[in-house]
């Protein structure tokens, strides 16, 4: 345990802003952590009033990033911020990451990590030459039984991995939103603000990594279709895409924003030779187990279940088994390991396996890999394209 709070500084996120909330929340959440500055907003007086309304201090209520790095890095060292939170839109990520590293900050950063693959292979080597942290809010993997499936297939209870169904289906973008004043349509629609792709850029790099997370396999090959279902849209909002894996597993992962009716149905099975597990997001706390020679199994999540989950699955769970825990608490439990592994190393100890559980840069370069690799295969002719970094 932490001899004191982390002190986190915060770029985006402003009032009226959706997932500095979040991260907030999140960060809070385990009274780990204090958020003692942010930059809260491109717009100055936007930044000034987000600050008033989160009580930071004048001094520390910054209207660029440029200012507050400059300031908090000349604070003393039991003053300054220890990390930053970056959660500005996908194009505003690269420049303060890579500020904050070369000022001495350790990093949060809101998926992709990047604007393009080559940004991100520029961060993971300044992560590298730097030795700071960095965790990527992938949150899905924050779940305790994502980390319950993980276990499982690492332990090799399913048999040798054969194949990974996984689906992210949303229906938000069913209209075209970005012209009726939706924000978060707006740029998440935009190449400009968001890159090259957007559906698959959003929602489909999410279950990319949620397969490679449970499976623990790499994706080698892939061959991908790419759909603009609405019209006067300028990214896909839809598509799939067959995977190759290591080890010859193969998958199939689809991804849509214009599903109708569906909110937020991030869903993935993987069958070994054994039997397989199937994890729905909407459902978190339920993990389900089937098998070739027996009955099936449902695991359920719960803070008492040590004599029947792995320590991953009750690290990260909060409550008595039957209590909800979902988004938010996946989201603290990425912030509860970043904040005791950064702890941890502050302190000069050794951190536990458990806490060093969470996405980093090497997840960030795959991510944005895997969008440039499934636009490549898109606008190819080839069947299947290999998987480039």
């Amino acid at each position: 345990m932490s001899k004191r709070k982390l002190r986190m500084g915060m770029i985006g996120g402003g009032k009226d802003a959706f997932i500095g909330a979040i991260h907030r929340i999140a960060a809070n959440m385990d009274g780990q952590i204090e958020l003692v500055c942010g930059a809260l907003s491109m717009h100055p007086d936007v930044a000034i009033e987000s600050g008033r309304m989160l009580f930071l201090p004048e001094d520390r209520t910054y209207t660029s990033y440029e200012e507050m790095f400059k300031a908090e890095a000349q604070m003393p060292a039991d003053k300054r911020m220890d990390f930053v939170t970056i959660v500005t839109p996908n194009f505003a990520h690269f420049a303060p990451a890579m500020l904050a590293l070369e000022n001495g900050f350790n990093v949060v950063i809101e998926k992709p990590v990047t604007f393009t693959l080559d940004e991100a292979k520029q961060l993971k080597k300044k992560v590298e030459e730097t030795g700071l942290m960095l965790l990527l809010t992938h949150t899905y993997s924050g779940y305790p039984m994502v980390k319950e499936a993980r276990e499982l297939v690492k332990a090799g209870a399913l048999g040798k991995v054969r194949k990974i169904y996984v689906e992210y289906i949303q229906g938000w973008l069913s209209r075209l939103s970005e012209r009726e004043g939706n924000a978060q349509a707006a740029w998440r629609t935009d190449p400009s603000k968001s890159g090259k792709s957007g559906c698959m850029g959003d929602i489909g790099t999410h279950a990319a990594h949620l397969a490679e997370y449970i499976s623990g396999l790499k994706i080698t090959q892939l061959n991908a279709s790419l759909n603009t279902v609405v019209e006067g849209r300028m990214l896909d909002d839809d598509g799939a895409v067959l995977l190759r894996f290591e080890d010859n597993a193969t998958g199939v992962l689809t991804a849509s924003q214009i599903a109708a009716g569906e909110e937020n149905a991030l869903k993935i099975r993987v069958y070994g030779e054994n039997g397989s597990l199937e994890w729905a997001q909407m459902e978190p706390n339920t993990l389900i187990l089937k098998w070739l020679d027996k009955p099936s199994e449902i695991l359920r999540a719960g803070s008492g279940y040590t004599d029947r989950l792995s320590s991953y699955a009750t690290h990260n769970c909060r409550t008595p088994g039957g209590h909800p825990e979902g988004y938010l608490e996946a989201f603290g439990n990425l912030y509860r390991n970043f904040a005791l592994a950064l702890s941890a190393k502050i302190e000069g100890v050794e951190p536990e396996k458990e806490w060093l559980d969470f996405p980093g840069i090497e997840d960030g370069v795959r991510g944005m890999a895997f969008i440039d690799n499934v636009v490549a295969s898109n606008q190819s002719n080839e069947k299947w394209t290999d998987y480039k970094i």
